[in-house]
């Protein structure tokens, strides 16, 4: 039997973990613990995954998808340079990323993970996890709710401790809470529900329309109607660069 992995696939990043020593660890991809969930096709079209596909989002909108979680599930589509993706393509591409980085570290076949999911993900968004799961060559062990896994794994670190517990998990793209009860050692998952598009995401949408009404009001720029298609994309491209780094500011305060 193989080593059981734990693959957060994430709407803006993705990582993956495995116990070290009775602990778990998240396994890097390079220097980072993180691999953002992004794919896009280099210049001579070839497919690029994680930061060097998110470090082109800003000359290459049209290579590069983004943010592809939120439409699993569904018959939608992203297009890559006029070409075609389903949403399972788009996570089977991360996946095998993940994997790869899994693979190089320890040097050891790995197949088997355990894979998150936003806690009200219906029947068809966990199928298409699924399915994107196996095509990346896994063999998947079982798809548990996000918030779940985290009320557990508090749970794990704190087994003296009696009472319920709130987890709330805000992630890039949705916002899950559980409820978690422990006595004696016991963990039981009272509830779990979800807000499958609310997140990160959304907040940086919110400061990208301020900074554009901004824009025009003082500036008597409007990015809509004054530039040209090209300029348009570069120009929005570094605004919502720009609105996730004010984001991030503000979180640390």
């Amino acid at each position: 039997m193989g080593r059981i992995v734990g693959i957060d696939l994430g709407t803006t990043t993705s990582e993956i973990a495995y116990i070290k020593n009775g602990k778990p660890e998240i396994i890097k991809n390079g220097y980072s613990s993180i691999t953002p969930s992004i794919v896009g096709l280099d210049k001579n079209y070839n497919i690029i995954v994680g930061t060097d596909a998110k470090n082109q989002m800003v000359t290459a909108m049209d290579r590069t998808v983004v943010e592809v979680k939120r439409k699993m599930g569904t018959n939608e589509t992203v297009v890559m340079s006029g070409k075609k993706f389903t949403p399972v393509e788009i996570s089977t591409i991360i996946l095998k990323e993940l994997k790869r980085a899994g693979e190089d570290l320890l040097h050891e076949t790995i197949d088997r993970p355990v894979i998150t999911v936003p806690a009200n993900f219906d029947d068809a968004q966990r199928q298409a996890t699924k399915e994107a799961g196996e095509k990346a060559g896994f063999i998947v062990e079982r798809i548990m709710n996000e918030p779940t896994a985290a009320a557990l794994a508090f749970g794990i670190d704190n087994m003296e401790t009696e009472g319920k517990i709130l987890v709330y998990d805000l992630g890039g793209g949705t916002f899950d809470v559980t409820v978690l009860e422990m006595i004696e050692g016991s963990l039981d998952v009272r509830a779990s529900r979800g807000i499958n598009k609310l997140g990160g995401k959304d907040f940086d949408e919110i400061i990208v329309s301020e900074m554009l009404k901004h824009l025009k009001s003082e500036y008597h720029l409007d990015i809509e109607n004054d530039l040209g298609v090209q300029d348009r994309v570069k120009v929005m491209g570094r605004i919502k660069e720009e609105a996730e780094k004010v984001k991030i500011s503000l979180s640390l305060k």
